[in-house]
This record gives structure tokens, C-alpha cells and sequence, in this order.
């Protein structure tokens, strides 16, 4: 890893257990071993980020480093998400990726208006995925400087 990114924590925000496995399993492919919290819910994810309920400790919720974001989640939608992260003094710099099965023009423009760092639409089959969260994890982890996450 090149920029130094590997005790950086990735938020993942994945309803999906199939897409969160696979994504475990893509990062294990990529021989990346920096921490992973995850979080189910849009409400879950912002009670995280935010430090309230569950996470008000601030060891409860140690600042992740990147956030994986998927857009369609029970309750608070990732895109309600990302708009409280890009609105967040502190939360702000922290870069989002919108990971989802989405391509709809609607919600590509949304994101990025919102503050969205990068887009992917998840592949279909497993071999696509993995590729895709590979490359995510070479880019984003192993050649992008990130803003320090601490807690």
C-alpha cells in the first residue's frame, strides 16, 4: 500500500449481507487488512458517524478514514446519509463512495451534488463485483491520500 492508508477504517453502510460478504471477500483478495465497522441501516450509520445513542463514546465510534454507501436502506436512505455526512463540519472531508445497484441519471447527479467523491453501480455477478471493489480498494486505500480519521 502506497499512500499509507491500511489502518485507515472503511465505514461500510450495507444492508445486504450477500454484498457485505462479498465485499469482505474482495477486500481479502486485495490483501487489504484495514479495519471494517459496518453498519445495516441509514439510521445506524448516521447514530455511528454522528456518536450518538449506541456510539456517543467517542471509542465506540472510531472516525472511519472512507465510507462505503450503499443508496437503497431501510429507513434513512443513503442518499439522506450523505447528505448529513457533506454537511457535517466534521464529517465533511471524509470520502463517500455510493456503492449501489442503482444506474438511474437521477441519482448519479444527485450524488455527486451532494458531495459524493465516486459513484460505482455494483456489478451483477459476483467476478464483476469483486473486480469492482478491487479496484475501489487500489484507488481509494492504495494511491489516494486520505484525510486523517482518528477518533
Amino acid at each position: 500500500m502506497m499512500a499509507g492508508n491500511e489502518t485507515q477504517l472503511i465505514l461500510i453502510v450495507e444492508d445486504n449481507d450477500d454484498d457485505f460478504f462479498a465485499t469482505m471477500r474482495a477486500f481479502k483478495k486485495a490483501n487489504l487488512a484495514n479495519p471494517v465497522r459496518r453498519c445495516t441501516n441509514g439510521d445506524q450509520a448516521l447514530d455511528y458517524l454522528l456518536r450518538r445513542g449506541e456510539f456517543s463514546a467517542a471509542d465506540a465510534a472510531p472516525r472511519p478514514g472512507i465510507v462505503l454507501l450503499d443508496l437503497n436502506l431501510p429507513g434513512t436512505d443513503g442518499r439522506s446519509v450523505l447528505h448529513a455526512i457533506k454537511k457535517t463540519p466534521d464529517l465533511q472531508k471524509i470520502p463517500v463512495i455510493v456503492l449501489t445497484t442503482s444506474n438511474a441519471e437521477q441519482d448519479i447527479e444527485q450524488c455527486y451534488a451532494a458531495g459524493a467523491n465516486s459513484y460505482v453501480q455494483k456489478p451483477v455477478d459476483f467476478e464483476g463485483f469483486i473486480r469492482a471493489i478491487s479496484r475501489l480498494s487500489e484507488f481509494w486505500l492504495g494511491i489516494s491520500i486520505l484525510p486523517k480519521g482518528g477518533i
